[in-house]
């Protein structure tokens, strides 16, 4: 996935618990270990706003993006795809 997720990162410079980031922001720490782990599928903007204020922190310093993989040798990704995803000599997916 290209957002990577830095809580871990804030979590070090703060010497915070998950735990303890997890009462402070009013969310469960498994909900929190989803987001930490970079499983979660999308964040409220009430709980990147809570992440923030309790880290003393910008939404930038919790989120990154990072691109794709870049193709191989060959043209195609490690995968055995070529670049956009179609099969080598096919068509896309």
């Amino acid at each position: 996935m290209p957002i990577v997720v830095d809580i871990d990162v804030m979590l070090a410079k703060r010497k915070m618990s998950v735990g303890a980031l997890a009462d402070r922001v009013g969310i469960t720490p498994a909900n929190l270990a989803v987001l930490k782990n970079g499983r979660a599928k999308a964040v409220r903007f009430t709980t990147l706003e809570a992440l923030c204020e309790v880290l003393e922190c910008q939404p930038g310093d919790l989120l990154r993006w990072e691109p794709e993989e870049t193709a191989a040798p060959g043209g195609t990704v490690p995968d055995g795809t070529e670049p956009g995803g179609t099969e080598p000599g096919g068509q896309p997916d």
